[in-house]
């Protein structure tokens, strides 16, 4: 009987594809019933190249018929970069400053599709880029690329990307994308990637933000140890449309025009300027109030006073919908405690939030209605989970409440008591906690709604605001980053970058914990450890069958959320500010910059 409905199955899905085929059938309307079972966009239009039908081209909506003209285009990043090599970028600002110089193979585009950059197609199945057993990638690379000091890019560059990340000693950030397979330069031209394993979404090494690809002649003498020496750290040499002049961490970095780009007639503008620091509301009042620059990159400002500022009529809000999530983290390990020169090692474990009563407490005390309506407004929607996109992977099972009554019942069960100062104690262990995250007026709004619940349930909050440009450093030697977490709370927004969350979700994998000995560049920032999730991920990371890799990585969701190791605050939407005439290409699936060659300004305001 199984093999009848799976045969019927298959016989639905290749009329479905003759349909797409003969024109009876829209692609969009192909990859919706496909979401239904499951299945991404990006893995739904793969199965449409294997059935024979052509690759769609990505949209695009650029209009100068000339390279340059534009002037500068003036960036505002409120958090300002440290430094601009792609492999060590442990904040979005470093990538998005790596992303003016840097590019992949190719990009994720708004409609959930991969447009080639570096590459000269998208790999298939039709054109022998893709295996038909999921376990070997083709790229063909574009020719007559030229780095931006004349040398040639080849294949011998990829290869090399993947030889840097995959090195333990570079301490790369990149480096769980490049683990379990084997890169091989074909010709100058063509390298294969082969997995260890079948691989469902191949489309993660050399693809997106941690994708961007440097340049083996000047980054070789830097490989392993000696890699956070290499001067191309902060003076890239990329392919990009916009070639390096300047850069001063956490200010400013300055690029003038490629002449020499591989893209006809791009990049529209003469130069960019990525300015960095200061605080969102003042970015979101230099685009939509004063006209002084012409974007403005992720403006949490309550929104309320967006709408304030757009009635300056300079510029408007540009929302897109991805899958970005702030949420608070709660440290497995010590924070107070140093061991080895270290503290939040592994080695230990936390006083308080090692019991799962203590967990669930806070849990019950985060509003997140309140954080909601007052602050996020349009630009963001309560949740439960922390995968929240594509639609196929999140979970039904779970729910959240505000409960501080709740709350206190099960502390009271747990045997916390309040103290002489209200505070809950037992055993000598306070419940009295520092709450960080960085300097940015809705991030410290919640903060002050957290604290206000928690202190009903005797618990005290400790508020700690770090500048923007420390908080989120990609300097390994900064104590106040968090991917040191020294506190026992902390909250910043991440996002998979890609429309499928499986490598984003490494982040709580026991192999990926941040820590001395890899720079504290690992993914798995709060130390959690579980060998359920382990398992369920790895399992999930060689299933082929979409359905069923679905729901393990759902099941992999809920297992984070259900043991409280991140409580998700707001499911928020990308908001930027954008001058009245300019076109930004955006996408919720890469970075604001991914595709920035296709940015221009219309002739006249």
């Amino acid at each position: 009987m199984a093999t009848r409905e799976t045969m019927m199955g298959v016989r639905d899905l290749q009329g479905m594809i003759d349909n797409v085929k003969r024109g009876r059938l829209s692609r969009r309307g192909f990859i919706r019933r496909m979401a239904a079972v499951g299945l991404t966009a990006p893995m739904a239009m793969q199965l449409l190249a294997m059935g024979g039908v052509a690759m769609a081209q990505p949209n695009s909506d650029y209009k100068p018929t000339k390279r340059g003209g534009g002037g500068t285009l003036k960036l505002l990043w409120w958090q300002a970069p440290t430094l601009i090599n792609p492999h060590f970028a442990t904040g979005t600002k470093d990538q998005d400053a790596s992303y003016l110089f840097y590019e992949p193979l190719a990009v994720w585009d708004a409609d959930a599709q991969l447009a080639p950059k570096l590459a000269a197609e998208i790999p298939t199945q039709q054109n022998g880029g893709l295996s038909a057993d999921g376990k070997s990638v083709t790229w063909k690379l574009k020719q007559g690329v030229k780095w931006h000091d004349g040398q040639d890019f080849t294949a011998d560059d990829v290869v090399f990307n993947w030889q840097y990340a995959s090195d333990p000693a570079t301490a790369a950030v990149t480096a769980g994308v490049y683990k379990a397979m084997q890169v091989e330069k074909l010709d100058d031209h063509t390298v294969k990637i082969t997995f260890d394993q079948p691989t469902p979404f191949w489309a993660s090494p050399f693809v997106g933000a941690y994708g961007m690809i440097i340049p083996k002649h000047v980054f070789e003498p830097y490989i392993g140890a000696k890699s956070r020496q290499a001067p191309a750290n902060l003076a890239p040499i990329g392919t990009g449309c916009y070639k390096f002049k300047e850069f001063h961490p956490g200010d400013i970095v300055t690029g003038v025009i490629n002449a020499d780009y591989h893209e006809p007639n791009r990049p529209f503008f003469d130069a960019v300027e990525m300015k960095g620091g200061g605080e969102a509301a003042s970015a979101a009042r230099a685009v939509l109030q004063t006209g002084e620059y012409d974007f403005a990159w992720n403006l949490q400002v309550a929104d309320n006073v967006l709408k304030q500022l757009e009635e300056g009529g300079k510029g408007r809000i540009q929302l897109t919908k991805g899958a970005s999530i702030e949420h608070i983290q709660l440290n497995s390990t010590d924070p107070n405690k140093e061991v080895d020169g270290e503290r939040s090692s592994i080695t230990t474990v936390h006083p308080t939030f090692s019991d799962p009563a203590v967990r669930q407490a806070i849990k019950l005390l985060i509003d997140r209605a309140s954080v909601q309506k007052y602050i996020y407004g349009r630009t963001g929607e309560t949740t439960a989970n922390y995968v929240n996109g594509p639609a196929q992977f999140v979970s039904k099972n779970t729910s959240w409440q505000f409960d501080i009554a709740k709350a206190k019942a099960l502390l009271d069960q747990a045997g916390y008591k309040p103290g002489p100062d209200g505070i809950r104690v037992k055993d000598g262990k306070k419940l009295d906690y520092v709450f960080q995250t960085s300097i940015n007026q809705p991030r410290q709004q919640t903060q002050e709604i957290v604290k206000a619940a928690c202190k009903q349930a005797g618990i005290n909050i400790n508020i700690k605001a770090v500048l923007s440009s420390v908080y989120f450093s990609s300097d390994a030697g900064n104590p106040d980053t968090y991917p040191k977490f020294y506190a026992d709370i902390q909250m910043y927004t991440t996002q998979p970058g890609q429309p499928d969350p499986g490598t984003w979700m490494r982040s709580f994998l026991s192999t990926e914990i941040a820590d001395k000995a890899n720079k504290w560049s690992g993914r798995n920032i709060t130390r959690w450890r579980n060998a359920e999730y382990d398992k369920t991920w790895n399992a999930a990371a060689v299933e082929v069958d979409p359905v069923k890799r679905a729901a393990l990585l759902i099941k992999c969701n809920d297992l984070v959320i259900d043991d409280v190791v991140v409580i998700p605050a707001i499911f928020r939407f990308g908001v930027a500010g954008v001058a009245k005439n300019l076109h930004a290409a955006l996408t919720g699936w890469d970075n604001d910059p991914s595709n920035i060659s296709e940015w221009f300004k219309d002739e006249t305001a």
